[in-house]
């Protein structure tokens, strides 16, 4: 199947997916009979957003190309698509127009020192660089000590960069590691699918997720949910194998360091006062000792 084919596919599934979410109550349409579809019918969407049903079911097969914006905004509004979702389906969109030449395809870029000295300051959070295939490629030392089970992974790749995406649903690991693993899951192959959205020529992303659809039955079964998430923050318990239970919160934010390539900062800290922020401190301690211990002694003369 060409890329091509598979815009199409997504566009499908994605559309149909969204529409099976939704209820006639929710948009205020009457009910009556027998319903053999969940949620909205084809016909319904296309009243909804101001088109033909012989135009929105020939959308809904993924021929989307040359439907203007205005179009495809009427169906986010009709589908009720929230942020993300909605930008999704624009990168759907943009992905299949006819492109005058090859589409240029992303090369990673190296992280500036200037990341990582920001980084290294921020003594008291594990803080870490991920790019859009969830890849880790900066951290300080606290987030290398609180993500220990992840860089110790044989799930990292050869140059020992530890990727979330693998080790949730590769590594068993993890199930322990965090407390809310189907969240992480849920979370983590909606990242993916915002990023396969974003950049549907990137053959890394492609075969990291043709590698997690065929050895990992779960990652087939949340990524066919179709959910879309571009950013996160919230909450996350972790079974550390060092500090024991963390109760921490995470920020996410979009971190500008070349064009056409996503980095997201994200930034683990604990609420003061509570027993996981003395858990916190105390493996920062820790790994300040190690790295101290790890240093070579300096000839005094």
């Amino acid at each position: 199947m060409d890329e091509r084919s598979d815009n199409r596919a997504e566009i499908r599934d994605f559309l149909a997916s969204r529409r099976a979410k939704i209820t006639p109550e929710d948009v205020g349409l009457p009910t009556s009979g027998r319903r053999r579809v969940p949620g909205l019918r084809r016909e319904e969407v296309a009243v909804l957003a101001g088109v033909s049903t012989e135009w929105y079911t020939r959308l809904e097969k993924g021929h989307i190309s040359g439907v203007s914006e205005d179009v495809v905004e009427a169906v986010a509004k009709a589908l009720q698509l929230d942020e993300d979702e909605r930008t999704y389906l624009f990168d759907l969109a943009r992905a299949a127009r006819p492109a005058g030449r090859k589409p240029a395809r992303r090369k990673d870029v190296p992280v500036p020192p200037r990341i990582q000295w920001m980084l290294d300051s921020m003594t008291l959070s594990g803080a870490f660089v991920r790019n859009g295939r969830q890849d880790i490629v900066a951290a300080n030392p606290l987030a290398r000590a609180l993500h220990k089970p992840i860089f110790d992974s044989d799930t990292t790749d050869r140059h020992g960069r530890p990727n979330i995406a693998r080790y949730i649903f590769l590594d068993p690991g993890s199930r322990h590691f965090f407390v809310d693993w189907d969240q992480a899951a849920r979370i983590t192959a909606a990242l993916l699918r915002a990023e396969a959205g974003r950049e549907p020529h990137d053959r890394a992303l492609r075969d990291l997720i043709g590698e997690l659809s065929t050895l990992s039955t779960e990652f087939r079964t949340v990524w066919a949910a179709h959910d879309v998430r571009i950013r996160h923050d919230g909450a996350k318990r972790l079974r550390h194998p060092d500090a024991g239970p963390l109760d921490l919160t995470y920020q996410s934010l979009d971190l500008p360091i070349a064009n056409r390539v996503l980095h997201g900062l994200v930034i683990y800290t604990a609420e003061p006062g509570t027993p996981s922020e003395d858990r916190l401190k105390l493996l920062a301690s820790w790994e300040a000792t190690r790295r101290e211990a790890a240093e070579p002694t300096r000839d005094p003369s």
